[in-house]
């Protein structure tokens, strides 16, 4: 079996799941606005700062001024994702911008793609 493009079904951890289905939730417009405001405190808090002085990108691991990393949800607020400590990492603006929306399992995917093409 070839390939299996990120948004279909995919075999991960030994479950079988349409991870698109799974995390593609109505989400109403007051909920996504309370979990962008808890991430705009969650940036002044001093756990986000520290996070930030490390100065490391959580997906390339690549270091950066701290000023330049932003913050990122592990799994976007618009796949149902929330605005906590266990969700969200700095990460540098080119990882940030090319992850979008999507999941850890899609990223992996785009990631092995990526380095596959690099490869050929």
């Amino acid at each position: 079996m070839g390939k299996v493009p990120g948004y279909a079904r995919i075999w991960k951890y030994g479950l079988r799941y349409n991870a698109l289905n799974h995390f593609m939730n109505n989400i109403d417009e007051a909920s996504l606005s309370r979990e962008r405001q808890k991430a705009r405190e969650l940036r002044g808090s001093q756990w986000w700062k520290r996070q930030l002085a490390q100065g490391r990108c959580h997906y390339c691991g690549k270091s950066y001024p701290p000023k330049t990393l932003t913050m990122d949800h592990i799994v976007p607020l618009s796949r149902g994702g929330k605005s906590t400590k266990g969700n969200v990492v700095p990460a540098c603006k080119v990882c940030n911008n090319k992850k979008k929306y999507m999941l850890p399992i899609e990223w992996e995917e785009y990631l092995e793609s990526v380095t596959e093409n690099s490869v050929e």
